[in-house]
């Protein structure tokens, strides 16, 4: 048996973090747990859990501190109150019949183990460590979390020390506001007035990025950190080295042409999802966007359905949707093009997931209060509106 567990509890310098494997003796964990007690790391000796000296806990515990210990005080902590937590967790667990008594024998733990090197308060590492371990195991021996939570929790999850939540499409539809007034100044005005919602999207336009070059999308995130940016760049050449740049200046998305050769948009998207990125196709003056996607190897994460705005009087090209959709449900669909507040309701219906506006919110005189007008158009609730987790 090998089980693996974690949990995180607590706030501070005091917080804990206890990463557990727990198994057979003579099975992997306890191979690996007769190896910790043999090879040891300067700053990193492994030690076994006692609730008290000279009482070992059941099953035998081996803890492992992450964070190197460079002198007595941080010593202290780890064969203090973190040894302590540990054992009585573990003893605890046995007893309230979360490790079946009739195993403490056959098994043995490894407990990963996090202590601050500023942590100073013995009373919370006690209780924090001790509610980790426990947590840790529990979840070890009952396989959470399964995969139907990890695939639920994933793109709604923002991770603590990061700060921020890494922004994915998954809960259609968008609203994606254009920034394409190549006047910077301007746009991060019009950017800091946009309101907070998980249904919004950026797009650096083609106009910005040729002026300021791909450093615009680093300008954005200073005013949006956690915003899905679109970088506009409509590929036509070079597609897996553009998309590998968009990458590296934290864009979200790459667009490329339609118009590109085939080849070009396979490395292209390859290049995307291999660095964690989408790839949106942008069907400008393609005749037939159904016809080029039947040719790619792998389909883009977005198509476009492009009006340019030198024809805006000619009509939508929504009929598409469907045939897209066809192919891939996977495939997004946004529609730009003279987008207004009064054609949402049309556009939507016809399965548009994204709807792209340019200037009816940039070039408004009150750009929160337009474009809290589409958003509220897109009848959906905040993903985070109710979502205070402490835990599962």
């Amino acid at each position: 048996m090998l089980r693996i567990g974690e949990a995180l509890i607590g706030e501070g310098s005091e917080l804990a973090h206890v990463d557990i494997m727990i198994g057979d003796k003579n099975g992997p964990v306890g191979i690996a747990f007769a190896t910790g007690m043999t090879q040891l790391s300067a700053g990193h000796t492994p030690l076994l859990s006692v609730i008290r000296p000279n009482l070992l806990t059941k099953p035998a515990t081996l803890i492992v501190p992450k964070v190197t210990v460079k002198d007595m005080p941080q010593a202290a902590r780890i064969f203090g109150p973190a040894q302590a937590a540990v054992a009585k967790a573990i003893a605890d667990a046995v007893e309230e019949g979360i490790i079946p008594m009739d195993q403490v024998e056959d098994l043995v733990i490894v407990a990963s183990v996090f202590i601050h090197p500023k942590a100073e308060d013995y009373n919370r590492i006690y209780r924090y460590n001790y509610g980790a371990t426990k947590l840790a195991v529990k979840r070890a021996l009952e396989g959470f979390p399964d995969i139907d939570t990890v695939l639920h929790e994933k793109d709604r999850a923002g991770h603590a020390i990061m700060g921020f939540k890494v922004a994915r499409l998954w809960d259609a539809p968008y609203l994606q506001v254009a920034l394409d007034n190549p006047n910077l100044e301007q746009i991060s005005r019009v950017v800091a007035q946009l309101p907070d919602s998980d249904h919004l999207i950026l797009e650096a336009g083609t106009p910005l990025i040729k002026r300021y070059g791909m450093n615009v999308i680093s300008k954005l995130r200073e005013i949006r950190p956690a915003a899905f940016i679109v970088a506009d760049l409509k590929t036509l050449d070079t597609g897996n080295l553009e998309a590998r740049m968009v990458a590296d200046a934290t864009g979200d998305a790459i667009v490329l042409s339609a118009l590109a050769p085939v080849e070009t948009l396979n490395k292209a998207i390859n290049e995307a999802h291999k660095t964690g990125i989408y790839a949106i196709i942008d069907t400008l003056n393609c005749p037939d966007i159904v016809a080029v996607l039947k040719k790619l190897d792998v389909y883009p994460d977005v198509v476009e359905l492009h009006r340019a705005i030198d024809i805006e009087h000619t009509a939508h090209a929504w009929g598409a949707i469907k045939d897209i959709k066809a192919l891939s449900e996977k495939i997004l669909v946004a529609v730009a093009g003279g987008i207004r507040v009064e054609t949402m309701p049309e556009a939507l219906s016809a399965g548009a997931d994204i709807l792209v506006v340019g200037r009816a919110i940039a070039g408004a005189k009150d750009v929160r209060q337009v474009a809290e007008q589409f958003i509220e158009g897109l009848h959906k609730p905040e993903i985070d509106q109710f979502r205070i987790m402490t835990d599962f």
